[in-house]
Formats: C-alpha cells, structure tokens, sequence
C-alpha cells in the first residue's frame, strides 16, 4: 500500500524525532533511568516512558538525554532516576513512577528546584561549592 505524501511527511518527523530523542551531543541536562532487573520490576519501564513523553509536551527533547543504566544498588527505593543539570547538584531520586517523573521535568528541569522529599542522595553542601 502506497503512502501520501503527507503521511510520509508525518513518518519522517516523528523518525526525526526519535533520532533526535537518542542523540546526547549539545545536551547538557541528563536524565538518567536505572533499568536493572530489580528497577524494571517496580516499574522503570513506566517511568522511563513517562519522562520521554513529559520532555515531549515540553518541547524539551533537544536539551535533555535520556539514559538508561543498570541497578545503581538502591534496588529498596526503585525506580530510580539520577538528574545531572547544569548549576545544580547531580541528584538521585526514588520511588520515581509516571507522576513524579513529570514533576522532576517540570519543577527540577524547568523550574530549577530540587524535590526533597524523592532524593536518595545527593552531595554534601560543602563538596558542591
């Protein structure tokens, strides 16, 4: 079955933005999802979509990579996403479901303001001067 043009025009958009999705360079914030069996099991898979799709409503896709990484040892607190930004201290957040995950884009990513009650851990104030 043949295509239109438009609905090739639409296949290429969205081809570009997954390309775009994946793609780290020129990306200074990065968020990334611990995927290890014990994070898969509580729900990291949810979550990490939940993050693609909250970066898409965001119009954030071209600032921020999505990485995925293997158990970070805090399989008591999972799901578990590390957030590294620019200006601000690289933190580690628990128990982090779709919810939570759009609420680090929009208040940690957008609005530059940690949320105390998810982190695990993040440096001492006298290591981050």
């Amino acid at each position: 079955m043949a295509m239109t043009l438009e609905e090739l025009r639409k296949l290429r958009d969205t081809k570009k933005t997954d390309i775009q999705r994946r793609e780290a360079e020129g990306k200074d914030i990065q968020v990334i999802v611990g995927m290890g069996t014990c994070g898969i099991a509580a729900g990291a898979k949810v979550t990490l979509d939940a993050f693609i799709n909250a970066l898409d409503e965001n119009k954030l896709v071209d600032k921020v990579v999505v990485r995925q990484t293997g158990c970070m040892g805090l399989c008591h607190s999972e799901p578990t996403v590390e957030v590294v930004s620019p200006g601000m201290p690289s933190v580690i957040y628990g128990k982090v479901d779709a919810s939570v995950a759009k609420e680090i884009v929009t208040k940690h990513i957008l609005g530059h303001e940690l949320l105390d009650n998810h982190i695990l851990n993040k440096p001492a104030a006298d290591i981050m001067r």
